[in-house]
Formats: C-alpha cells, structure tokens, sequence
C-alpha cells in the first residue's frame, strides 16, 4: 500500500440517502466502494436512509466520499454535518452545493455575471400560464428547482399543459422554473480539480434526455470525442469553467449545456455530486482523457485533501 492511500485513513462512502435519486445513489456508491476496496483503501459503506448523524459517526471514519444525489447529499444538507462532525469530504462545500441544486439561483448568478443561459420564469398557483409560455417562446420546459435526475421534468406547448407540467414538478419542489425549451444539441462536461475533462455529446431517443435516457435506456447515445472542433471545444471547456467556478464548485462535478440551432452554449446546470453507474458520463469523459474508473475515484478522493 503506498502512503498516498495510508493517507486517507478508513474512508466512508456515504450514498442510498431517502430522495428521489436514491436507487441511482445506491449504484454510484457500490460502484465507488469496489473501486476503492480494490486499491487498497480501508472503506466502509454508509447509506444514510434515516438521515442520521449517529450513522456517520459510529462508522469511525476519516475522510467522507459522497455518493449522495439530490437533496439531502447535493444541496449543502451533508457537507454542513460533515464541517460540523470535522470529516473532511469530497466536492464541493456548503455553499456551492446548495448553489448548484437550486437551479433557479443558478440562472440568477448567470445572468448577473453574463455566462449565457436562457431566459426563465419562476412558476406558482398565479402564474398567467399563457403570457408566460409567449414570453419564453411558446415551447417550454418546465422542471423543480431543486430536484435532479430530470425527476419531475416535462415540455409543455400550450397554456394548460404548462399548469399541467407545473403541477407535476410542485410534487417534488414548492419551487418550480420554465425555460425555453432548446432544440439544438446537448453537451456535458466533466470537471476534475481544475481541469474540464472531454466534452460528451448525448443524443437521447426520446422527447428529451429524461430519468429513463438517463439510467435505463440503452438507445441513448454518447459520442466522445463529442464531435466539436478544437476551437468550440475550448470555447465549451472555458464556458463550463466558468460556470463551475461561479459557484465556487470544488473537487469534481460535471456542467450540463445545450445549444439553440444557431449552434450558441446555454448553460443548463452543475452537477456537484454526479452519477457513476454504468450509464454515467464522468466516467465516459474520464476514460477518453485515459483515466480508468479506478483511477478516477482515487483522483476525486485525492482532491479532499487539497
């Protein structure tokens, strides 16, 4: 064992949680505990279901890898226990994770600071839904703030369906946004430290890249290299930067974007604590720069102790 995996101490992979990503949670920390067990590393699986601080603290451990998604392991909830526990973590701290899930707050500092996204609408019980849905171009998409995973996501053409959509998303977020609904392609881009890693274009065979493109559908296609030339691919690479380091992410993450047929980047989130199932695409991005799986989670753990 080298001394750089002594330096861990026992590490707990704290993942499942009780939101609505818990079975996805569940994959990506299994995942993660193989890998680490694999090297070496002296870990102990924490599924955190009861939401308890005594789970974390009878686990004795050192260092906390979080494979926690959504609310309760994204949105800042966890990594404020940990400061207070005083175990260090991998990611992002408080503030930028509880930045990152709010999707609405997000656009708000994009907007502020410049870094393109589009044009949205926070939705509520008296929303005029047919000045809105003209407002933002008559084709919608419509989502919780605070929710990943797409849960809760739907498109919506007119006025009813868009109190249809938003009646959908307040079942799982009181807070609820519209956006114009993009048709050009989607991208996503991995960051690592300080480094974007290469671009993924994701072509689902659906309406939109949702919960079941995501995770179980095995027609959704990946392309990486994702296809851009140089120039736009750095163009890309320094936007998701940005859009990361708005927010003051840390340690790894992943910034979703998406372009109108014009072929210009809207950002569309960050990903403070993304997947790494068998479908997940920071592995994907990771192998094209030649970083297996196994090297990746020891390089995301290595980045909590910066």
């Amino acid at each position: 064992m080298t001394s750089k995996l002594t330096n861990f101490g026992r590490v707990g992979v704290i993942y499942g949680g009780n939101s609505s990503e818990r079975e996805i949670s569940l994959l990506t920390g299994a995942a993660i505990v193989q890998a680490l067990k694999h090297q070496g590393v002296d870990t102990v699986a924490i599924d955190i279901k009861d939401q308890s601080l005594e789970t974390i603290k009878v686990a004795n451990i050192d260092r906390a890898f979080i494979a926690l998604h959504g609310p309760g392991g994204e949105d800042g909830t966890l990594q404020g226990a940990l400061e207070y526990l005083g175990i260090p973590y991998t990611g992002s701290g408080v503030m930028a994770s509880a930045l990152a899930m709010d999707k609405l707050r997000c656009k708000q500092i994009w907007k502020g600071i410049n870094l393109p996204t589009t044009d949205f609408a926070s939705l509520d019980k008296d929303t005029d839904w047919q000045q809105t849905l003209e407002r933002l171009g008559g084709c919608v998409v419509v989502k919780p703030a605070c929710e990943g995973s797409s849960v809760g996501m739907s498109i919506a053409e007119s006025a009813q369906q868009l109190k249809q959509a938003w009646e959908l998303a307040y079942k799982y977020d009181a807070k609820v946004i519209a956006e114009p609904r993009l048709m050009g392609k989607e991208y996503t881009v991995a960051i690592l430290g300080d480094q974007a890693l290469p671009s993924i274009r994701i072509q689902a065979n659906a309406t939109f890249y949702d919960y079941e493109a995501k995770y179980l559908s095995d027609k959704t296609e990946y392309f990486c290299p994702s296809g851009l030339d140089p120039e736009r691919e750095t163009e890309l690479a320094q936007l998701c930067t940005n859009a990361f380091n708005s927010i003051e992410g840390k340690g790894w993450g992943r910034v979703d974007v998406m372009t109108d047929l014009n072929g210009t980047f809207y950002i569309l989130e960050v990903n403070t604590v993304p997947g790494m199932t068998s479908h997940s695409l920071v592995p994907m991005a990771a192998k094209a720069s030649g970083i297996d799986f196994e090297k990746l989670v020891l390089a995301i753990l290595e980045e909590s102790i910066q």
